[in-house]
């Protein structure tokens, strides 16, 4: 795969990941821009969200895989 090639195998996912990122964000206490533009984030913020979304993923998958 090239470099930034990234896109969603379920397209309709696209929408669940933002509005998790919201609450993600909301409960680390990150403040998130409202105009979209993450240019004036930190890079700690923003990968405290990241790691803490692929956290909440890897949860729901395993959840699933095991039957609940």
């Amino acid at each position: 795969m090239a470099r930034g090639s990234n896109q969603l195998v379920v397209s309709q996912a696209r929408a669940a990941l933002e509005q998790m990122k919201f609450e993600v964000a909301q409960e680390l206490g990150i403040q998130l821009p409202q105009d979209g533009y993450y240019g004036h984030m930190t890079t700690r913020d923003m990968g405290s969200i990241g790691g803490y979304i692929t956290r909440r993923l890897i949860q729901i998958a395993e959840q699933q895989l095991s039957g609940r």
